[in-house]
């Protein structure tokens, strides 16, 4: 059994929290439906699963009953997305599927932390938050570039936008 003392708890789950909230906050500075508290509980919520998951496994092993907690938070954590992405006001139109996808990433890196994996976490928000801050105009250029239709920039209301031969 791994017994694991106060400031290491506390640094598990304060990271995983902080991480949760930091994608929340690029979520929230960019409208999207889901934002820092939301996502930082997500962090938070999933951290803790897993803190206790791994309170009863060996040192450095994670056990047949962690690995079906970490399950159970990755399959369950599909409603929250699926929540953030079906509007009924919107025509259940699919949409926030980066912050669904988001959601995800938030209970990823709770279970990274709550197993205290460093680098992982590390590496994983800087990724994030580089696809998140550079992926719309790589996205973007990437499309004109290769003369694909840029539908972001289109809206229904505004058919003159498109080409005579997109109608």
């Amino acid at each position: 059994m791994t017994v694991l003392n106060w400031p290491e708890i506390l640094l598990r789950l304060g990271v995983a929290t902080l991480a949760g909230c930091a994608i929340g906050l690029n979520r929230d500075l960019h409208g999207k439906p889901i934002g820092l508290k939301t996502l930082g509980i997500v962090g938070l919520s999933t951290a803790t699963v897993v803190l206790l998951a791994v309170q009863f496994a060996e040192a450095g092993k994670i056990t047949d009953a962690a690995s079906r907690v970490i399950q159970g938070i990755l399959t369950g954590i599909g409603f929250l997305g699926a929540g953030v992405i079906v509007h009924e006001s919107d025509r259940f139109r699919v949409r926030g599927l980066t912050s669904a996808a988001c959601t995800f990433l938030a209970a990823c890196l709770g279970i990274a932390c709550g197993v205290g994996q460093w680098p992982i976490v590390g590496t994983a928000l800087t990724l994030a938050f580089l696809i998140l801050t550079v992926g719309n105009r790589a996205e973007h250029w990437l499309h004109r570039m290769l003369g694909a239709r840029d539908e972001t920039h289109e809206t229904d209301a505004s058919p003159k936008t498109r080409s005579p031969d997109e109608s």
